[in-house]
């Protein structure tokens, strides 16, 4: 309602005081309902890929394949479904946080590098090995947000060893 006014009072409704970011905010504004709806869609989404991919993963010949791009999908889906909670731009801020800016790097690179991998490479054992770094990655980003989590699972694995 603020942009149609000030676009009906003479204002071309752009404040240079506003960056980028602050700008894709303001866009993508939505209702907790709707973001709940969003929320719920790309999550489920996102599980439905991953349990296809296990399904499809007994067919024959193409069967890992069909595997890791659902489960790859999946992934970016379950990803892309916490930015409907916190908002894209909430949500990029806290995956560049310090504390998680590394677990970030590598999760979005074994997302590529599978990718790469299975479509461009087409190299079986290098796509095998990028969609195990890929669960990995996840979890230990995953982990990133619960505080502590990553720093107790190491020292219990490293007492036990």
């Amino acid at each position: 309602m603020d942009k149609l006014r000030a676009v009906l009072g003479g204002h071309d409704g752009n404040n240079d005081n506003r960056n980028v970011l602050q700008a894709a905010n303001e866009a993508s504004t939505l209702g907790w309902g709707n973001r709940m709806k969003g929320f719920l869609v790309c999550m489920v989404i996102g599980v439905v890929c991953t349990i296809l991919g296990v399904c499809c993963l007994f067919i024959p010949k193409v069967g890992l394949i069909i595997f890791i791009v659902f489960y790859t999908f999946g992934n970016i889906c379950s990803l892309v479904s916490t930015m409907f909670l916190m908002g894209p731009v909430k949500q990029l801020k806290r995956m560049c946080d310090k504390t998680r800016a590394f677990a970030t790097v590598i999760m979005i690179t074994c997302l590529v590098l599978t990718l790469c991998a299975a479509f461009w490479w087409k190299i079986f054992a290098l796509t095998l090995l990028f969609v195990i770094l890929q669960v990995l990655a996840f979890a230990w980003y995953s982990l990133s947000y619960i505080p502590f989590a990553r720093l107790v699972m190491f020292c219990d694995f490293k007492i036990s060893n």
